[in-house]
């Protein structure tokens, strides 16, 4: 198999929560649980970091990474979606796996005689069929990957909740939720408590955990979790973090809270880490870990920046940051998938921008006519473009030096315009 072939197995073969949505997603541990005794724990032959919450995982990821590269560990880093290439998610030091890694991987289980069918493996050390999600698999490949590149630390980011997500295998020398806001509440419920019932999952017995943000909803629910699992627990934004001085390179509003969320998790790690390599960590994020899509400036003349943030709590600081903007025109390409409360959303936006309404290459995409449709019961004007591309060009054509264009409203059309700029290159 070539990579390409490799990586279109998984999306074709194996359910894939990004492009198929509730019908992907697998509960319970079952097939993680045999792929890790298969593969001989090997999240056990490093220290583990785990992060959960709504917003702000991958930031904060990236960040703790960047970190505890300046301090001199070998630094494993996992994350999900990846916005060009699969290989993104799996870094060790900011490198991607290999694509010879991937195909050797995936080639080793699919190939065996006793498998059943398409989309299921057999692992022969155990003498059982099973037929794992994308997400199951890719963990189990993340895990083996790092204990191979032999790894000091891994800072492994939550799928989707905590309790029942299939990174929640390891046993991690630090846990951290960064916060709770309503997001997939068909899988981790429809109140702030549930859904931090659901992140608190992660919390492990005699291990430290920070909670970013807290509200009177989710703060029991964390302190009872913690006081069952004797886990000493803190909480950042109460904390006084002297690092006023330090420069954050990712320049979100919503960063700010990230930052307070990512020093106070530093503080707590049974790890001896120097203020200089917390300096040189954050002020360096993108360049250590190749991180992408955070208020990602694209270019200056016009100004052009895209962002990852999807849900209402994210567009909570998005909007009011478009809305500071200094500009002639204010220029917006817009598009969300159908498990995301786009009304609320566009409540948020600005009505004085030009929209450009779009749709991202995937199955659960909203259709860019159904978008501006709902966009005209809020007053917001814009044509409508069936990809993210011809809405950015489009946008870009009409721009003058001194407009403002915001790409966004979902990680697939940060996603596909990155994409894009990469081809256009």
């Amino acid at each position: 198999m070539t990579y390409k072939e490799t990586i279109e197995y998984l999306y074709n073969a194996t359910p894939v929560f990004e492009h198929t949505g509730a019908s992907a997603y697998k509960e319970g541990l079952y097939n993680t649980l045999m792929l890790d005794e298969h593969f001989g724990h090997p999240h056990t032959q490093y220290k583990t970091i785990h992060i959960a919450g709504t917003n702000g995982k991958g930031s904060c990821s990236h960040s703790i990474a960047s970190i505890l590269q300046e301090a001199g560990y070998r630094v494993g880093l996992y994350t999900s979606p990846h916005l060009v290439d699969f290989r993104e998610r799996i870094r060790v030091n900011g490198e991607c796996v290999s694509e010879g890694y991937v195909v050797e991987f995936v080639e080793k289980l699919i190939s065996h005689p006793s498998a059943k069918k398409e989309g299921s493996i057999y692992l022969d050390s155990l003498g059982k069929n099973i037929f794992p999600s994308f997400f199951e698999l890719t963990t189990a490949l993340a895990f083996k990957y790092f204990a191979d590149a032999k790894v000091d630390i891994a800072v492994i980011e939550v799928g989707l909740g905590g309790r029942l997500d299939c990174t929640n295998i390891i046993s991690p020398i630090l846990s951290v939720i960064t916060n709770i806001s309503f997001d997939h509440t068909g899988f981790l419920g429809n109140t702030l408590s549930q859904i931090a019932s659901e992140k608190a999952g992660i919390i492990k017995e005699d291990t430290p955990v920070v909670i970013g943000e807290y509200n009177s909803e989710t703060r029991p629910v964390f302190e009872a979790k913690a006081q069952a699992m004797n886990a000493p627990i803190f909480f950042a934004q109460d904390e006084e973090i002297h690092y006023d001085d330090i420069a954050f390179e990712l320049k979100g509003n919503y960063q700010a809270r990230n930052k307070q969320t990512i020093l106070s998790a530093i503080g707590h790690l049974p790890l001896e880490i120097d203020y200089p390599d917390i300096k040189k960590g954050l002020a360096n994020v993108c360049e250590n870990t190749s991180l992408m899509g955070r208020w990602q400036t694209l270019k200056t003349s016009p100004t052009i920046i895209c962002d990852t943030g999807h849900n209402v709590a994210g567009w909570q600081y998005l909007s009011k940051q478009i809305k500071e903007q200094a500009c002639d025109t204010l220029r917006i390409v817009f598009g969300m998938v159908d498990d995301k409360d786009i009304d609320t959303v566009m409540q948020l936006l600005p009505t004085n921008a030009v929209y450009y309404w779009t749709q991202a290459d995937n199955h659960r995409a909203i259709p860019s006519a159904t978008v501006q449709a709902k966009a005209e019961k809020h007053k917001l004007t814009g044509n409508s473009f069936n990809s993210v591309a011809s809405a950015y060009e489009a946008a870009l054509h009409d721009a003058h030096s001194n407009d403002f264009i915001f790409i966004g409203g979902s990680s697939y059309v940060v996603a596909d315009l990155l994409q894009h700029v990469r081809n256009r290159e």
